[in-house]
C-alpha cells in the first residue's frame, strides 16, 4: 500500500492515518468538518490535498449510521481499488450496500478494538491500536486482493488481526462492549444527584466501574443505534439477574432464618458466576488471566515518584506486570499497587523498604 485516504478524521480515523504516515503511506484526509481534517494534518496524518487519482485504500471512519451513505459514495466515484470501515457494527452496513446494489467485492468491513473515552483528531495517536484485535469480517465475494489491503493496513497500525462472520462480530461487541458501556453509564448516573459527602468517598472500585460512562453520548447513540437488538438482548438478561439480587438482599432483611439463608444463597450465586466470568478476561498480551501477588506503596504526588519506584524494582531484578493508583481523598498522596509475579512480590517489597519507601501491608 503506497496511498490512502481516510474519510472522517476524529479519533480512530486520525490515529490511522498517523500510523500509515509513520510508515510511509501517502494519506489523504477529508472531513465533512473541514476543521478537524486541518486539525489532523496539522498533527501530521497526512495532508488535506485530494488525491490526483484511485488511491490504493479507503478508510471509511465514520459513525455506523453514516457508512453505507460515505461508503457509496466513495465507491461510486471509484476513490480506491479497496475499501473498508472502521464502524463498530458490521452487519447492519454491509446489509445497507446490499440493498442498493453495489459489487462489494472491493469492499471489506473492520473493527478495530481500540478507542479512548476522548473523541476528535487531538485525542489520536499513532500507537492507538497497537497489540489491540483489529476484527476482519470478509464474505465469500471479497477480492483476496482487497484482503491483503486490509491486513496490511492492520499491520502498519500494529494491531493483531482476528476474522469473524459479521453478525457474530455485532452479537460479540454487544457483550463485551456495547452492553457495558450502559451498565457503567448507569452505575454513574447514581452519582450524579448523591449528597457530596458520599462522593467524596469513592475509591478506585467506582473509578474502574464508572471510567468508560465518560464517552461522548452522541457518539454512543451512533453506535447504539446500530446495534439495539443484541444490546437489549443482554440487557434483559443483566435485569434478570438484578431482579433476583434484589430479591435476595431483601430476604437477607427478613427476620425469617430460612428467607435470609435464601437470600445469602442468592447472593453468593451472583458473585460466583461473577467470579467464573471475571476469569475468562483475556490477560497481558491477550494470553490466559494470571494471577499477581500486589506489592503496595505509599507516594507523595510529586514529580518523580512513579519512575524512582519503576527504577528501584528494575535495580531488584522485578518485572513490573501492571499498576493502579489510588489517590487519597484531600491529600496531595496516594497508593501505587504493583502487581508482579508471586516470587518476586517479597523480593521488591524488601527492596523498596531498604530505599525507604512505606509499604502498606
Amino acid at each position: 500500500m503506497r496511498t490512502a485516504l481516510v474519510i472522517g478524521t476524529g479519533l480512530i480515523g486520525t490515529s490511522a492515518a498517523l500510523a500509515l504516515t509513520q510508515r510511509g503511506v501517502v494519506v489523504h484526509l477529508v472531513d465533512h468538518d473541514p476543521e478537524q481534517a486541518r486539525t489532523a494534518a496539522a498533527l501530521g496524518a497526512g495532508t488535506e490535498e485530494p488525491p490526483a487519482g484511485p488511491v490504493d485504500l479507503a478508510i471509511v471512519a465514520a459513525p455506523p449510521a453514516h457508512v453505507a451513505d460515505v461508503l457509496t459514495d466513495a465507491m461510486r466515484r471509484g476513490a480506491a481499488r479497496g475499501y473498508v470501515d472502521v464502524a463498530s457494527v458490521k452487519g447492519g452496513p454491509r446489509r445497507e450496500l446490499e440493498t442498493r446494489g453495489l459489487d462489494l467485492s472491493a469492499y471489506i468491513g473492520t473493527h478495530p478494538m481500540s478507542g479512548r473515552e476522548q473523541s476528535g483528531p487531538l485525542a489520536a495517536t499513532g500507537d492507538l491500536f497497537e497489540g489491540r484485535p483489529w476484527v476482519l469480517t470478509p464474505t465469500r465475494d471479497t477480492d483476496t486482493e482487497v484482503l491483503n489491503l486490509a491486513l496490511e493496513l492492520v499491520s502498519h497500525c500494529r494491531a493483531v488481526p482476528v476474522v469473524m462472520d459479521a453478525d457474530a462480530h455485532d452479537r460479540a461487541v454487544a457483550l463485551v462492549s456495547h452492553m457495558p458501556h450502559l451498565v457503567s453509564s448507569m452505575v454513574a448516573a447514581r452519582l450524579q444527584h448523591a449528597e457530596e459527602a458520599a462522593v467524596r468517598l469513592c475509591g478506585q472500585g467506582i473509578r474502574d466501574v464508572t471510567r468508560i460512562a465518560a464517552s461522548d453520548p452522541r457518539m454512543w447513540i451512533d453506535i447504539l443505534s446500530a446495534n439495539p437488538g443484541p444490546v437489549a438482548d443482554l440487557l434483559g438478561d443483566v435485569a434478570a439477574d438484578l431482579e433476583e439480587t434484589v430479591r435476595a438482599l431483601r430476604a437477607l432483611q427478613s427476620s425469617d432464618e430460612n428467607k435470609r439463608r435464601e437470600g445469602t444463597v442468592g447472593i453468593e450465586d451472583v458473585l460466583r458466576r461473577g467470579n467464573a466470568g471475571q476469569v475468562r478476561v483475556p490477560g497481558k498480551h491477550g494470553s490466559a488471566p494470571r494471577v499477581y501477588e500486589t506489592v503496595a506503596v505509599l507516594i507523595d504526588d510529586q514529580p518523580g515518584q512513579l519512575a524512582r519506584i519503576f527504577a528501584d524494582a528494575g535495580r531488584a531484578g522485578v518485572n513490573i506486570e501492571d499498576v493502579r493508583i489510588e489517590h487519597a481523598t484531600g491529600q496531595q498522596a496516594g497508593l501505587v499497587q504493583l502487581m508482579v509475579e508471586p516470587k518476586a512480590a517479597p523480593v521488591l517489597e524488601a527492596a523498596l523498604r531498604e530505599r525507604g519507601w512505606a509499604i502498606r501491608q
